[in-house]
């Protein structure tokens, strides 16, 4: 929009609006309040354009969710330690972010914070003094504690709060490691809640991917957790709460966030993309299944889910002709596919990429025997495999097949020996495939 375009969308709501009331008796003396309240709002319409918002109003769908975020903050029922769960792409961190500006904004609403006042600013900016970050990272030359590399999380949550690990890992430049919150990080948690408070709000703690915690970090936080500081708000932001220690769970109140409708998603999207037509973000919605991270990744289709699709066709075909038409050549090709997937340059975080895609085929092919389509998530490409290979997904193997990715996805994750574990998966589905 034009500087000019702004400035008349301004003087118009002025006029019409806030400041009809003036326009009366004293109209003379009434034009430099219209000229200031016309430069008021056009520079808090700036802050809002250069800030990316963290307000409530700003987030997709979860409009059950934001009304009792809300209202707990109303009736005075903030807990000190909450734990937002649910799966990847639902608005974690973007509601756990909004939750935070609302309960530091002294003109908040029933429903939404300001957005304007010096809180909501620093807020949105995610330069609020009492708004404190840890997540995981990866030790070496660019340092051992978040703090070495909050710019650059701030970066990625200011462009987009929709994100997960690999993203993460990916602006570290370090996809084939995996992140963790060490030890060290508990002395800094310690040391930043120790400080005295700007002003007299809340200091937030906001921990993404809590489950990534070495045991000995989240021990030491245990004692905080339980008894913080007055004035102190824990925000844990986890995709995979049962892997967080049971005393961990015990002492946090469990905030579950639920997928998103496919209404909302359908919404998000034609306001991301204008260009697109409602029925190709209806189908995106669908396949997306409640998360919109996922609808963002299938409109920006990459050569990496290409590639996923393309390594399990090759698994379940050669694992097929090994164990049904005694195809040894294919034992080869087996052979080398277990050693491409184990390869370095893939990266753990991939191999497990890859076996939850895996599982997720599995799924899609069982359900696609039942003809049910509204009941499948799947892409035309993988829709049109699952036509010949559906009937070899059945009730006498599916569960064996699912258990068998999922052992290898938790062996992947433990740092096994990646060579072994898709070979033995490899050996498996030829017994497996039939």
């Amino acid at each position: 929009m034009h500087f000019k375009s702004i400035l008349n969308v301004c003087c118009r709501d002025v006029v019409c609006g806030g400041a009809s009331g003036c326009m009366g008796k004293n109209a003379h003396k009434s034009e430099v309040s219209v000229f200031f309240l016309v430069v008021v709002r056009f520079f808090l319409y700036l802050c809002r354009l250069i800030c990316v918002t963290m307000r409530f109003c700003e987030i997709i769908g979860q409009e059950e969710v934001k009304r009792q975020l809300c209202q707990s903050v109303q009736d005075g029922r903030v807990a000190h330690a909450q734990l937002f769960s649910g799966i990847s792409g639902v608005g974690k961190l973007a509601l756990a972010l909004a939750y935070a500006q609302y309960v530091a904004c002294p003109h908040r609403s029933s429903s939404d914070s300001c957005g304007v006042c010096p809180s909501c600013l620093q807020y949105q900016k995610l330069q609020h003094p009492d708004l404190h970050f840890a997540f995981p990272i990866v030790k070496g030359d660019g340092g051992d504690v978040c703090d070495d590399f909050v710019d650059k999380f701030r970066s990625l949550v200011l462009e987009s709060s929709y994100f997960d690990l690999d993203d993460w890992y990916r602006v570290l430049g370090v996809e084939t490691k995996q992140g963790m919150i060490y030890e060290k990080e508990s002395s800094e948690i310690l040391r930043k809640l120790s400080l005295k408070s700007y002003g007299d709000g809340y200091k937030v703690m906001l921990i993404w991917q809590p489950e990534k915690m070495n045991v000995t970090c989240a021990n030491k936080l245990l004692k905080l957790l339980e008894e913080p500081p007055t004035k102190t708000l824990f925000l844990l932001v986890s995709e995979h709460p049962e892997q967080l220690l049971s005393t961990v769970l015990s002492r946090v109140q469990e905030v579950r966030i639920p997928r998103m409708s496919e209404e909302a998603i359908v919404m998000g999207l034609q306001k991301e993309y204008s260009w697109l037509s409602a029925e190709a973000a209806l189908r995106i919605a669908h396949m997306a299944n409640g998360s919109y991270l996922t609808a963002l990744k299938t409109m920006n289709e990459s050569e990496e889910n290409e590639g996923y699709f393309d390594d399990f066709v090759a698994l379940m075909r050669n694992a097929w002709l090994v164990g049904q038409k005694k195809d040894y050549g294919a034992l080869l090709k087996l052979r080398q596919w277990s050693n491409d997937m184990a390869d370095s340059k893939v990266g753990r975080e991939k191999q497990k990429a890859f076996l939850q895609y895996a599982q997720r085929q599995i799924r899609e092919n069982y359900i696609y025997n039942f003809s049910c389509p509204s009941m499948n998530y799947q892409t035309e490409k993988e829709s049109q495999f699952s036509t010949k290979f559906a009937p070899f997904i059945h009730d006498g193997n599916v569960e064996r097949m699912m258990n068998e990715l999922g052992k290898a996805e938790q062996q992947i994750a433990q740092n096994g020996n990646a060579k072994i574990i898709f070979f033995d998966l490899c050996l498996q589905m030829i017994v497996l495939v039939k």
